[in-house]
């Protein structure tokens, strides 16, 4: 019971938060300010609690992930926790899909906040880091900050960039559009 008011305690903050924060253009691509932080912070709590509801006390292995097909109406959100390295995908406020990644190391960090999906491309590769394979690659920043297939150690350990499983990435890929909302927390 505690669990559930937490979440709806959560939830109703994150609601009233959204209405005033997210996004409305493409001009506002991406938000790092101290409330979009906290905002894609209390997201990440909450899809944790999702992510029990939805299937159950699992814990992924790195590289695993987990995905249902269910009918939810809504646009698709992508949610990172940057402390549990997990991504969240849900379409409404329905969790659709929960994956491992791999995100930023402390040299490195990925940033916290609300961005929005800027660019897609099916193969793209890396132009500051040695022409390295970025396989469905989703950047949601100006600095080449992206979502992309890639080696899942169990760690922190890109150069920033959201990696993901092969197959997740591929799926995540073809349910996302431009200006997808990605929020990405502590």
């Amino acid at each position: 019971m505690r669990r559930k008011m937490r979440k709806l305690e959560l939830a109703l903050g994150l609601t009233a938060a959204l209405a005033l924060s997210v996004p409305a253009s493409p001009a506002l691509a991406s938000m790092e300010t101290p409330e979009a932080k906290a905002e894609a912070s209390d997201a990440a709590s909450i899809a944790r609690y999702d992510m029990i509801e939805a299937f159950g006390d699992k814990s992924l292995k790195p590289g695993q992930y987990v995905w249902r097909s269910v009918k939810a109406a809504g646009e698709p959100r992508v949610v990172v926790s940057l402390s549990d390295q997990l991504v969240y995908l849900y379409r409404g406020d329905t969790l659709m899909a929960v994956s491992t990644t791999s995100t930023g190391t402390d040299k490195n960090p990925t940033p916290t906040g609300i961005f929005e999906v800027l660019a897609k491309k099916p193969m793209h590769h890396s132009r500051k880091y040695d022409n390295a394979p970025m396989p469905f690659m989703q950047r949601i920043d100006k600095y080449g900050i992206a979502l992309h297939a890639g080696a899942l150690p169990g760690h922190r350990a890109s150069h920033g960039c959201i990696r993901l499983p092969s197959s997740f990435a591929k799926k995540l890929y073809s349910v996302t559009s431009l200006g997808s909302t990605v929020m990405i927390g502590a």
